[in-house]
């Protein structure tokens, strides 16, 4: 692993567990490190409330993320910025669209003004773009349910979460084996728990295809 590699992996480990450890399966080295760039991103938005004591202060950090995907998708991140040139990196390998990321940056700008969560721009968009990473093109609409199940247990919403598991389940039948690491951290219905019980809930789900 490259010294990027290794700064954008600590990172999301501190950011988010859970999809850390979900990576962890993917074995493919570059495969990986992809990922967490795309998770470093991601991790890179949500921050930003906390960094800042006012909405448009935050907005204003997001409008400067919107901006730098030009040069993410042109081909010319900004230099020196070790997320954007990871992302590029992803972005060029593996053909990932643009929208989804707009679209998250403006779910979080709602976030910030305290308007309604968009769980189709905050969870099924990034992990369609994850699925995509792992496994190609053409899995989208296997991982959309699961994708809301992970957003509906981050948002509080566990009750309709489990009402929706078995649908995504069915769905995940017609995922890759090679795509679930994008999807595993599904599993974990108490983010928590101690992390020896998560890691043992991710092997189980991973060995199974379920979430």
């Amino acid at each position: 692993m490259t010294d990027l590699g290794k700064t954008l992996d600590g990172q999301v480990r501190a950011a988010d567990i859970d999809r850390w450890m979900s990576s962890r399966f993917v074995s493919d080295e570059a495969l990986r490190a992809d990922l967490i760039a795309l998770y470093a991103f991601e991790a890179e938005l949500a921050a930003i409330p906390s960094r800042v004591s006012q909405p448009l202060l935050a907005e204003m950090r997001f409008t400067w993320w919107s901006e730098q995907m030009d040069g993410v998708f042109a081909g010319e991140p900004r230099k020196g910025h070790p997320v954007l040139e990871a992302l590029t990196a992803a972005v060029t390998r593996h053909g990932l669209e643009r929208e989804p990321l707009d679209a998250l940056i403006e779910a979080h700008i709602d976030r910030v003004h305290r308007r309604p969560h968009d769980l189709e721009a905050l969870f099924v968009g990034p992990m369609q773009a994850a699925v995509r990473v792992l496994a190609g093109p053409g899995h989208e609409a296997a991982v959309a349910d699961a994708a809301r199940v992970w957003g509906m247990t981050q948002t509080g919403r566990g009750d309709e979460a489990d009402a929706l598991r078995r649908t995504a389940n069915a769905a995940l039948k017609a995922l890759p084996v090679a795509g679930f690491p994008a999807v595993a951290h599904a599993a974990i219905r108490d983010h928590a728990a101690p992390e020896p019980l998560k890691r043992l809930k991710l092997v189980w789900a991973s060995a199974r295809g379920r979430i």
